[in-house]
């Protein structure tokens, strides 16, 4: 089960690493191609969702990996949770499925990795 759940953990850091550095680093016109939904949103709520991310990710990896407040891990796994549960209102006021999908999948890993950690 540890196992797994390090392999869940490195996926959604990965994925919410990416994201987030990508929603921090780039403004919200660039954004736009590939995320409409930033239209619907303004610019410091997006950098602020990047760098949630960003720490989200950090948390999902570092606390489990050094050993030191090994309790933040299931809290960035709950926090990526929140945050796909907002996500997947967002994209289903937008009648975008596909999103919907996505932040369903996600919040599914993210449950099961804060509760394998609790």
């Amino acid at each position: 089960m540890n196992i797994f759940l390090w392999i869940l953990q490195i996926l959604l850091a990965a994925v919410f690493g990416m994201a987030g550095a990508l929603k921090t680093m780039q403004p919200k016109d660039k954004l736009r191609a590939q995320m409409p939904w930033v239209d619907n949103v303004n610019a410091g709520t997006v950098k602020f969702l990047g760098a949630s991310e960003l720490l989200a990710a950090a948390g999902l990896i570092l606390p489990a990996a050094t050993g030191i407040a090994t309790v933040l891990t299931p809290l960035a796994a709950s926090g990526i949770a929140i945050i796909m549960v907002l996500a997947a209102a967002l994209h289903g006021r937008r009648k975008e499925p596909q999103g919907v999908g996505t932040a369903v999948v996600l919040l599914v890993l993210a449950v099961v990795v804060a509760a394998g950690r609790f």
